[in-house]
């Protein structure tokens, strides 16, 4: 499934390279560059990040890095904003759940 938009009467959208990248450990493909955000979304995945206390599920919100709902795992990193971060291939991004794992979880 992918939920971009290819034809638009005003913009324009220029040739970008394709790449694969992993989410939750399914391949999927997104651009080069683009927001993590992005191409997740195109890609149908909706839920990037459960709250810390309740466990709700967040995702692509405000989409210029304000807010904290978009936070993922991206290759064991905890806290990235996944509407700021840049794709590129090989990449692995993962739920992040509440304040995502400690320290001492990624070594």
């Amino acid at each position: 499934m992918d939920l971009r938009i290819e034809d638009h009467p005003i913009l324009s959208f220029p040739e970008r390279k394709k790449v694969k990248f992993f989410w939750e450990g399914r391949e999927v493909w997104g651009y080069e560059g683009e927001p993590v955000a992005s191409a997740l979304h195109a890609a149908g995945i909706k839920v990037l990040h459960k709250s810390l206390k309740l466990d709700h599920p967040r995702g692509f919100f405000c989409a210029i890095g304000n807010c904290s709902s978009c936070l993922v795992v991206i290759d064991g990193v905890p806290n990235v904003r996944a509407c700021t971060a840049k794709l590129r291939a090989g990449m692995r991004v993962e739920m992040q759940r509440g304040a995502g794992p400690a320290p001492s979880d990624r070594e």
